[in-house]
């Protein structure tokens, strides 16, 4: 009734507000302007992008450019009426108020009764975020101009290991949104002019995985006497990243001496006693908020200090500004002209309305090679939900599965199934101006101009296609000729950036922080917890402490221990096969780092 009703409100009222009937809703799936998208959805499916991209006002207006982006929406699935319903569906979710409330600091997080503020933690000295009442922009700077104090100190060699060598390797110990955002971002400065020249004689590593093979891979070559250590732990209990950093730690001891630890760790943590009980002195912790969710935290101390340890604080600088000018436009921006809003509700389209649950991220540039990750764990650890707010089942399919690799090797690897298998919405990121650059004599183009011919013809290739008729006109046998079409009319998004820097690398990460926190206002989910990590982990416990006690009684596992039939042959298939273990008297280290 609720469908139907919805259909006859829009076909009447045209111009009605959505937001009206919206408050009548118990779901957004239960507005008008859900059900007029459904409806919607059969006209879309009889339109063709050939015969879209023809119309040229369309495309204008699905063009927009913010402080040099320049973001092209004209090969989404879309017409007029499409983006005039999104904007509905945006109205009855309250995506602006929503918004509003996020950098108010409403606790939006109601299941940990948390604000939502990572935006302070890029905010300018004279901006106000509050949390409980509380301006938190002093704070958040405190912590960054001591982290600016540090880095220079560490830089400039004035804080030295206990040697007296100079500190020129940092390994930053942590996972997930530890490790992912900071990775993303050391990987797009490497080969940035500025921040490589600024970086020079130094290294930075990153220690995510327990697996001893990413132990040995982080410290192989290091020399412990000018190696600083950075662990990044929000409550300093993460079980890999604490073994990590107790691993690292007995490293550096090793070869330094049990003092060492006060000259060659630092901490990033808001657990003050269980850093100085590691050791580490508190004057060497810097500190975050639990309004930070971890896969947002790459622009506090997180990132910031072994990216500045790295780079230099006046280039990490340059990266806040950026985020923190898209952020001032996705708060200030009217929705119909709001980058993060627009791709937040094309996403919405693809994935629920249109049926497309997977996005490919693809950037034309190698600087971002590891910006897919980090939007993969950004989205799918935010948007992986199946309960709105209320706890209530969602009654349509939410959250998207990303993946994603540069150009063009991605071209190479998984572009024959996006052509021709299923349709996966994409995301094409292009660069003007590379980080270097290269030129042939005798080229027709420069490599540059070569990388960016793919990214314009891909996106052209996915909407026109390729037809039948077109492949006959080129004496293609009719055998073949089902096998060199293509269909055709895939959507995808073109973003353009002036420059892979460390301004524009903050307006890319905010860009999608907020894209995937309006998709999330728009289902109406909790996009900022993750309690779909913990069950993971309190079942390791369990397991740890079986294989521990099977290894030292030297027994099988039973189901008497609690697990499955498989899991006990599992087991004890796995404890069949020899392994490097202390015998409680010898660290064993690999034999290149002993």
């Amino acid at each position: 009734l609720r469908y139907a009703a919805s259909i006859c409100l829009y076909k009447l009222y045209p111009s009605f507000s959505w937001r009206i009937v919206e408050l009548m809703a118990t779901s957004i799936a239960d507005s008008p302007v859900w059900g007029a998208l459904l409806a919607h959805v059969d006209e879309i499916k009889r339109l063709h992008l050939r015969d879209l991209l023809a119309d040229e006002s369309r495309c204008a207006s699905l063009i927009h450019e913010v402080d040099g982006l320049y973001c092209d929406f004209s090969r989404q699935n879309v017409n007029m009426e499409t983006m005039k319903l999104l904007q509905g569906l945006a109205e009855a979710a309250q995506v602006k108020s929503k918004i509003e409330s996020m950098f108010s600091g409403k606790h939006i997080n109601a299941t940990e009764d948390r604000a939502v503020l990572h935006t302070a933690l890029r905010a300018r000295r004279d901006q106000t975020f509050n949390d409980n009442g509380q301006n938190v922009v002093p704070a958040v700077w405190k912590v960054l101009d001591k982290i600016k104090w540090f880095s220079e100190r560490v830089r400039e060699g004035h804080w030295t290991g206990v040697t007296g060598k100079a500190l020129t390797n940092v390994v930053a110990i942590g996972i997930g949104g530890s490790f992912l955002g900071p990775l993303f971002v050391h990987t797009a400065l490497e080969t940035e002019p500025a921040a490589s020249l600024a970086a020079a004689g130094r290294q930075l590593r990153f220690l995510a995985n327990v697996d001893p093979i990413d132990v040995a891979a982080s410290l192989r070559g290091l020399d412990p006497a000018s190696t600083l250590v950075v662990v990044v732990s929000k409550t300093f209990t993460t079980a890999e990243t604490m073994l990590n950093a107790r691993t690292v730690r007995k490293w550096l001891q090793k070869h330094l001496g049990d003092d060492c630890v006060a000259r060659h760790m630092v901490a990033v943590s808001t657990n003050e006693k269980l850093v100085t009980e590691f050791g580490i002195s508190a004057d060497n912790m810097y500190g975050f908020w639990d309004w930070v969710g971890g896969r947002f935290s790459v622009c506090s101390a997180v990132g910031m200090l072994p990216l500045s340890l790295q780079y230099g604080f006046d280039v990490m600088q340059k990266f806040l500004e950026g985020a923190n000018s898209m952020d001032d436009h996705f708060q200030s921006a009217p929705m119909d002209c709001n980058l993060p809003v627009l791709m937040g509700l094309m996403s919405v389209w693809n994935s629920t309305f249109l049926g497309h649950p997977t996005s490919a991220i693809l950037p034309y540039c190698q600087a971002l090679s590891k910006f897919a990750p980090h939007v993969q764990q950004v989205s799918m650890e935010s948007n992986g939900k199946g309960v709105d707010l209320q706890g209530q089942r969602l009654p349509f399919a939410a959250g998207e599965i990303d993946f994603g690799e540069p150009g063009t090797n991605g071209q190479h690897s998984f572009y024959q199934l996006i052509h021709q298998g299923r349709i996966i919405p994409c995301d094409f990121i292009g660069i003007s101006c590379s980080q270097q650059g290269v030129a042939l004599v005798g080229e027709t183009v420069c490599n540059h101009d070569e990388l960016m011919c793919n990214f314009f013809a891909q996106a052209d290739a996915l909407a026109y296609g390729k037809t039948p008729e077109e492949l006959h006109s080129q004496g293609v046998t009719q055998a073949l000729v089902p096998h060199k079409t293509f269909e055709g009319n895939r959507p995808s998004l073109s973003l353009l950036l002036p420059e892979c820097s460390a301004y524009t690398l903050g307006q890319l990460l905010s860009l999608y922080e907020h894209r995937i926190a309006v998709q999330g206002f728009v289902w109406g989910i909790n996009s900022f917890d993750q309690w779909g990590v913990e069950l993971g982990k309190v079942l390791a416990t369990k397991v740890r402490t079986t294989v521990a006690d099977a290894r030292k009684r030297k027994r099988d596992v039973t189901q008497a221990d609690g697990f499955s039939y498989s899991t006990v042959r599992l087991l004890n298939k796995f404890l069949q096969s020899p392994v490097k273990h202390s015998d409680d008297a010898t660290d064993i280290f690999p034999s290149e780092l002993a």
